[in-house]
Formats: structure tokens, C-alpha cells, sequence
């Protein structure tokens, strides 16, 4: 008895929990207010920003490259959400991107446009329409809340209390949920059917949103090869990662090729 009370309990939350996403139309689980999210993101943001060396943008071409490029992928998003009636999906984004001196090959975006790239990501990227692939990819995963309905499931799965501010009610539990989701390895996979679902959003929104920069969303293909090259002798099963298989990935998005085309105007980038 007591274990279909708890499955009652659980499904009337995801029931009553789910919110429409405006821009994918995908039913999300929503535990977590966008508010609250943004809120620690600016202070786990500013921890790991504290922690390591950030690369100036004043006095570095690459830094200088990764803030041009955010800040265009940004105008992008707020434009193609203000065409459709959403800016209010936005609210309370302050958008910020720092490039980091680490040999890691990563780049994420917490809620609220905290953006960070690494070093690391740029021999792999080697130009600056790969890495508007790359940004485009990781912002959209902070504007289509993926980050709040992963940890959503994982406050349900773990059965943390629900009750005011998770951040501020001494829940240790629930910060270190917010650390591995988002930055900087997010290796955390609630469930990983989702999360691969999550990911071909990202890559599907993300062209778009780097095509309306400016920049060739065609460079996709030939950026996730050479990762597909990076990662050959590490390939983890799919069944076991959050992330597609790359050559699944690389088909895919193939087929979303044409529409990020209909939004691309080519820039004269620097």
C-alpha cells in the first residue's frame, strides 16, 4: 500500500507539475521556478569564474571572439522569441560570457545567459562560426529549461522536499544537484531517453539561433566530426549516455538543415 500511495504521489505531481515549453511544445516536468534557477546560477557562475583564471577580452582575440559571438547568438534568441510574443521566456537574463584557461574541451550556459567556453573547445571549434554552433547549442539548452526539468526529476527521484527556496533552505542535497546539471561537466542523466531528446533540441534550436547570428549553420557537420574523431576511442554504448551517438547526431542534423537555412544571412565576421 504504501508503494502506491508513494506512485499516486509521484504521478499527481507530474500531472499537475508539467508546463507546455512555448517554443518546442514538448511537455516539460516544472518543480523549480526559472526564477530561483537564475538566482544560483549567479552565484555557482561567479564560484567557478573565482576558481579559475578567465581569460581578458580586452587583451585576448580568443576571448574577444567568444563574447563577440555570445553576444550575437544572444540577439538572435531574444529576437526570434520577441517575433513569436515570448519575450517574457527571457526575463531576467543577463547575459555574460568568459572564456576560461582550461585544457577541458567544454562550453555550457546556466539560466540566465551565464555563459562560459574553455579553451580547450576552441582547437576543436577552429573558427568562429563553430563555435556559434557550439553556443547556440548550449544557450538554447538554458532557454528551453532543460536544466530546470532535469532537476526536477531528479528532486522527484530523490524525493527532496518541494516546499520555498530549495537554495536557501539549507539543502545541501539540492545544490549539488544544480552543480552536476549545469556546469561544469554536467554529467548528471536523470533519465537519459529524455536527455537525448534535450540534446537533438538543443542542436535543432541552436542552428537556428546561429544562423540568425549570421553564421553558417553548414559548419555543423564538420565541427561534430571532429568531435565524432575526439571522442573515437572513448564511445560510451548509447543506452548508457545522455548525449547520441555522434553519427546519429551528425544525421540529424542534417535534417534540420534546411530550415536553420531559411534563417541564414551571412556576416562579414572578424
Amino acid at each position: 500500500m504504501k508503494n502506491i500511495f508513494l506512485l499516486l504521489v509521484i504521478s499527481s505531481i507530474f500531472i499537475t507539475a508539467c508546463t507546455t515549453n512555448a517554443i518546442t511544445g514538448r511537455s516539460q516536468l516544472s518543480l523549480v521556478s526559472e526564477e530561483s534557477l537564475q538566482k544560483e546560477a549567479v552565484t555557482q557562475y561567479n564560484s567557478i569564474l573565482s576558481k579559475n583564471t578567465v581569460v581578458s577580452n580586452t587583451t585576448n582575440k580568443d576571448a574577444e571572439m567568444v563574447k563577440r559571438v555570445g553576444k550575437r547568438i544572444a540577439a538572435a534568441i531574444t529576437k526570434y522569441y520577441s517575433d513569436k510574443g515570448l519575450s517574457k521566456e527571457l526575463a531576467g537574463y543577463n547575459w555574460e560570457f568568459n572564456l576560461i584557461d582550461s585544457k577541458e574541451v567544454n562550453a555550457w550556459c546556466m539560466p540566465g545567459g551565464k555563459v562560459a567556453v574553455y579553451t580547450g573547445l576552441l582547437p576543436v571549434t577552429q573558427n568562429e562560426a563553430a563555435l556559434a554552433i557550439v553556443l547556440g547549442h548550449e544557450i538554447t539548452h538554458a532557454v528551453a529549461h532543460h536544466g530546470q526539468e532535469r532537476m526536477s526529476q531528479a528532486l522527484v527521484a530523490q524525493g527532496i522536499g518541494l516546499t520555498g527556496d530549495i537554495f536557501t533552505s539549507g539543502n545541501g542535497q539540492a545544490n549539488n544537484i544544480f552543480k552536476s546539471i549545469y556546469a561544469p561537466g554536467a554529467q548528471v542523466a536523470v533519465l537519459l531517453p529524455n536527455s537525448r531528446k534535450q540534446e537533438y533540441e538543443a542542436d535543432h534550436y541552436g542552428l537556428i539561433f546561429a544562423a540568425m547570428a549570421g553564421y553558417n549553420p553548414r559548419e555543423a557537420v564538420p565541427f561534430w566530426t571532429r568531435m565524432a574523431s575526439l571522442n573515437s576511442g572513448s564511445k560510451t554504448p548509447e543506452i548508457l549516455s545522455d548525449h547520441p551517438l555522434d553519427a546519429k547526431r551528425i544525421e540529424k542534423i542534417k535534417t534540420y538543415m534546411p530550415e536553420a537555412l531559411k534563417y541564414y544571412q551571412p556576416i562579414n565576421s572578424k
